[in-house]
């Protein structure tokens, strides 16, 4: 049972995860191999578009920069991206102030990470100071003043995004051609993001690419642009699974002990029964057949309950997150449901069962069923 809601509740925070960053990271994103950046012109975009399972294609330029609100400074990255940038993430249900706009009244506009805006201080009401981005001149001068070192222009904030701590506090979100104009680029792109049918197959799609693409790109899934991430929460899951596994294992020593005191109340049918003509082998076979089925039923009942509280929890949020204040992404621990989880649990109590019940059972034949034993004797 316990075993059951602990990877329940570690599917639920690992869905909840790879949601949040699955709506700031593209299905497929495709880098340079050598450099920082290519440029669209060399880049085969209406071939790739028309791949089958493509369904949008979004030019990125990102770029370290110093933003400057009031007295209050803050370095983050500036990511500027084309206008169907809804098309390829899903940034704009993470909003938690303002609307998704990167132009209102044909003037450029920043969407900011909370993270960034909170050190900024920045607000979305002000409409006298603006927010200064500051990025470096491709041909600046070492030693050059700021002003020669620095392109810099004024942005009006349009709106607040909140998805995870990494993302809050790092990007922020301008067109792209604001952010080609502060870096001196023409069509340059420091990466292009892709979003998929939902019915496409991506690694189908990634193959595809690669071949029309050639060898001087990579290109990346989900998986592959946050590796780091999905293995640490996996081996995070499976740390867990083994800590309670072996808690298991010592729970099962009472099972041990059951079937020890069970053989030794016995003992005297043990011997009525070999008289009888009962071989070692069926004995044995019958005692283990009870340790299992004590191993069984405790894994059924355990994963009925495990399953029945983890339901509950998923569908009514019994155990909620925090005080309700809202500072947490959901309001109750997430849980999950798996099949896979209740098959290997199933497997693993079944393997450990099979052990415990085949250690006392081991030691009837040594005590009872051997020649020198006390009947044989009689």
């Amino acid at each position: 049972m316990a075993l059951i809601i602990v990877l329940s509740v570690f599917n639920g925070f690992e869905t909840l995860v790879i949601s949040l960053f699955n709506s700031f990271n593209p299905d497929l994103e495709i880098k340079v191999k050598k450099g920082k950046t290519f440029s669209m012109s060399t880049f085969p975009a209406e071939e790739v578009i028309k791949l089958a399972g493509v369904k949008a294609l979004t030019e990125v330029v990102e770029e370290n920069a110093l933003l400057k609100y009031r007295n209050n400074q803050f370095l983050a990255t500036v990511k500027g991206v084309s206008d169907n940038i809804v098309n390829t993430s899903g940034l704009d249900t993470m909003l938690i102030e303002g609307r998704f706009t990167l132009h209102e009244m044909d003037q450029p506009r920043i969407i900011l990470g909370a993270g960034v805006a909170y050190y900024l201080n920045a607000s979305l009401n002000d409409l006298l100071y603006p927010i200064t981005v500051y990025l470096p001149r491709r041909e600046a001068n070492i030693g050059a003043s700021i002003e020669k070192a620095f392109n810099s222009e004024n942005i009006f904030p349009s709106a607040v995004f909140s998805i995870q701590q990494d993302f809050d506090t790092k990007y922020t979100i301008v067109p792209i051609e604001f952010a080609r104009e502060l870096l001196d680029y023409e069509d340059e792109v420091t990466s292009i993001e892709l979003s998929l049918n939902k019915s496409a197959n991506v690694e189908k799609v990634k193959k595809e690419i690669i071949q029309l693409i050639g060898n001087d790109y990579e290109v990346r899934n989900r998986f592959e642009q946050q590796v780091l991430l999905y293995r640490i929460m996996k081996s995070e899951k499976w740390s867990i699974f083994l800590i309670l596994s072996f808690i298991l294992v010592i729970a099962a020593f009472n099972v041990i002990s059951s079937l020890t005191m069970l053989i030794l109340d016995k003992k005297d049918d043990v011997r009525t029964l070999h008289n009888l003509g009962a071989t070692d082998q069926l004995i044995k076979r019958i005692f283990m057949l009870e340790g299992m089925m004590i191993s069984i039923g405790g894994a059924v009942l355990g994963l009925i309950l495990g399953g029945f509280i983890s339901w509950l929890q998923q569908e009514f949020g019994l155990i909620s997150l925090g005080d309700g204040s809202g500072s947490f992404v959901v309001d109750a621990y997430p849980v999950k449901l798996l099949a896979k989880d209740f098959l290997i649990v199933f497997l693993v109590v079944l393997a450990i069962g099979f052990l415990v019940a085949w250690y006392p059972v081991k030691q009837i034949s040594k005590k009872y069923l051997s020649p020198k034993s006390d009947y044989t004797k009689q």
